[in-house]
């Protein structure tokens, strides 16, 4: 997320409605009570950018195991920096897709704003300086094929993504794993600022069906001159 703001009235109402009578409202996440209760042991934590997310569970209290993925190599090594000391903290660089391949991430000149999709410019004018500046070639890898490598048979599972826009590949890679993911948290876009992203009503719908329920919401990047909501964190539970 690049700002945190208050969401409009409207959506605001619209949320409030759907989470009625569910415990849940419009506020930052409660993350370590979350995952505490309902027992997460490991942590995917993909597109980790420097490893922020994940020093933020450690000062929190989180001290299950965390796995960071992130393809680009200067984040990568300073997320590498951050993590080294942690023994249950593995950092992977890799970016998680829906095949295995070799692609390219689009750099943006505000490093979190990178992308392996083309970013559109309703983004640009919304946060003036996340243009691309460059390119790397980079390795995906599905997160079926890698998840086994690290979570154990009694292992209760987490899917943290950050992958601006790139989500649905995400999940379309984890048809298997996500069948033993307990939740997850994602970016969420309410209008399109990547070409093929998944936008915010539909994703909700697919994890629906898939068995997760949407119990919270974070405001995030909003346009400085119109304050239209672009962006926010979802948080997803199995409803079972």
């Amino acid at each position: 997320m690049l700002t945190k703001h208050l969401l409009p009235g409207s959506l605001r109402e619209w949320v409030r409605h759907k989470l009625r009578g569910s415990g849940f409202d419009v506020v930052p996440f409660p993350r370590l009570q979350m995952l505490a209760r309902h027992g997460v042991t490991v942590l995917f934590d993909v597109g980790a950018s420097e490893g922020l997310y994940g020093e933020d569970l450690r000062r929190l209290g989180y001290a299950g195991r965390l796995v960071s993925f992130e393809p680009r190599a200067d984040a990568f090594a300073r997320l590498e920096k951050r993590a080294h000391s942690d023994p249950q903290w593995e950092t992977v660089q890799l970016a998680l897709g829906r095949e295995a391949t070799t692609s390219v991430i689009h750099l943006s000149g505000a490093g979190d704003s990178s992308s392996l999709l083309d970013m559109l410019p309703r983004h640009t004018d919304a946060a003036p300086g996340t243009g691309y500046v460059g390119e790397q070639a980079v390795e995906v890898r599905t997160l079926d094929e890698v998840f086994d490598a690290y979570v154990r048979p009694r292992d209760v599972a987490f899917l943290k993504m950050d992958v601006q826009g790139y989500e649905q590949h995400v999940l379309d890679g984890a048809t298997r794993s996500l069948e033993r993911i307990v939740g997850l948290q994602m970016e969420l876009s309410l209008a399109p600022l990547y070409d093929g992203e998944t936008l915010f009503a539909e994703m909700i719908a697919q994890l629906d069906a898939r068995g997760f329920s949407l119990v919270g919401l974070e405001p995030g990047l909003r346009h400085p001159r119109t304050q239209q909501l672009l962006q926010a964190d979802g948080l997803f539970f199995r409803t079972a």
